[in-house]
């Protein structure tokens, strides 16, 4: 069966290689806590001969936020951190201007009325955890704090990694809390927030032909991620970028790595005999807290944000719009269709990876709902 399923899945990323829909691309999945799919494709660049291997690493950007969410959750299981707590309990410095009643929910759930960056942001200062830190406490909230979700695409990652920081007794940098509490005990050591330099030749290269959409200076959206630091080739290319820590979207992944991640998950946060999460801390994480009733989100323009309660996305589609199947499915997709999920009920996990940056305007045209239907179809799962 394992041979079967890793042969459909190598066939269909094969032949969207060959018609151009892909440049090179990763897929690894877990069932029932063994690996049945290891497959790649494609090249490195879309310039470029040299393969894609199951050791490339891929920036996967908002897929990070999942391992952001299962930090702040070690913290919360050891005591430390209070969800219902204003986020100014743990750091105080973020109660300015108008933002004392900001709990760590409000964050954790999109509605913190943060979901803006500093003006003055530029790509110099992402790798700049302090300054990062020191500009967001000084935001003014654009919402009252709790009033209405809008999506802190880039901002979450530092609120909620501060937190984790601030409430750490060994007061570890973000990514050595990673590495040392996840990374290195779930054996998934290729889930990178920051390279070294060693890691470097390994990185596949962007491929963005041009903007699918185009959101003005004035938008919500652009305040959220600003021009400056634009999710692309331009700014994530770089190589003080790729060094940066930015917690919401500067994760550089292998499927591997990151399939392992999610097979924690499915498993209800234990994997060969490793426990990071207490089961019934991630079955809580099936609960919905969507708000569906105050309006599509003002930064992204979804009709909401299918949010469960461990800040992970519920249901199997992801695309604006797109109905929800398989709510016991918890996901985070990246910006340009990459893509990691925990099927709860079937005990699977997939981790899609590609440097191919699409953005399609509708499920039809999305290329990696197919790969989790032809994992589930191949052993013949219910959706």
């Amino acid at each position: 069966m394992q041979s079967r399923v890793n042969d459909a899945v190598q066939k269909f990323i094969d032949q969207q290689v060959a018609i151009g829909n892909e440049i090179g691309v990763q897929v690894a999945a877990y069932h029932q806590g063994e690996r049945i799919v290891d497959c790649w494709a494609g090249t490195v660049a879309h310039d470029s001969q040299a393969k894609v291997d199951g050791d490339t690493l891929f920036n996967v950007f908002s897929v990070s936020k999942a391992i952001v969410d299962v930090a702040l959750h070690i913290q919360i299981e050891r005591g430390l951190v209070e969800l219902d707590a204003p986020v100014a309990k743990y750091w105080p410095e973020f109660a300015q201007n108008g933002k004392s009643g900001v709990t760590v929910a409000h964050v954790l759930y999109h509605r913190s009325g943060v979901p803006h960056l500093p003006d003055d942001i530029t790509p110099e200062r992402l790798g700049d955890w302090s300054w990062m830190t020191s500009e967001i406490a000084r935001l003014s909230p654009l919402f009252d704090p709790g009033s209405r979700t809008a999506y802190q695409c880039m901002s979450q990652g530092w609120m909620l990694g501060e937190i984790i920081c601030r409430t750490d007794p060994a007061r570890r940098s973000y990514r050595d809390f990673v590495i040392e509490e996840i990374c290195v005990p779930l054996k998934a050591l290729d889930l990178h927030h920051g390279i070294t330099d060693a890691e470097e030749p390994r990185i596949a290269s962007l491929y963005e032909p041009e903007k699918t959409h185009f959101w003005a200076a004035d938008t919500l959206f652009r305040q959220s991620i600003p021009l400056a630091v634009d999710l692309g080739p331009a700014v994530w290319e770089r190589p003080d970028v790729r060094r940066a820590t930015v917690p919401s979207v500067g994760g550089i992944f292998t499927a591997r790595s990151e399939a392992r991640f999610w097979a924690m998950i499915a498993e209800r946060g234990e994997l060969d005999g490793v426990r990071i999460l207490k089961r019934e801390t991630v079955e809580s994480f099936l609960v919905s807290c969507a708000v569906t009733d105050e309006g599509p989100d003002p930064v992204i323009s979804m009709p909401y944000i299918p949010l469960g309660k461990g800040g992970l996305w519920l249901g199997t589609n992801f695309m604006p719009g797109a109905p929800a199947r398989n709510a016991r499915t918890l996901i985070k997709p990246g910006y340009g269709h990459s893509v990691g999920i925990a099927d709860m009920d079937n005990r699977l996990s997939v981790a899609i990876c590609h440097n191919y940056l699409f953005n399609p305007p509708s499920i039809q045209e999305c290329h990696n709902t197919p790969i989790i239907d032809i994992v589930r179809d191949t052993l013949d799962m219910a959706y």
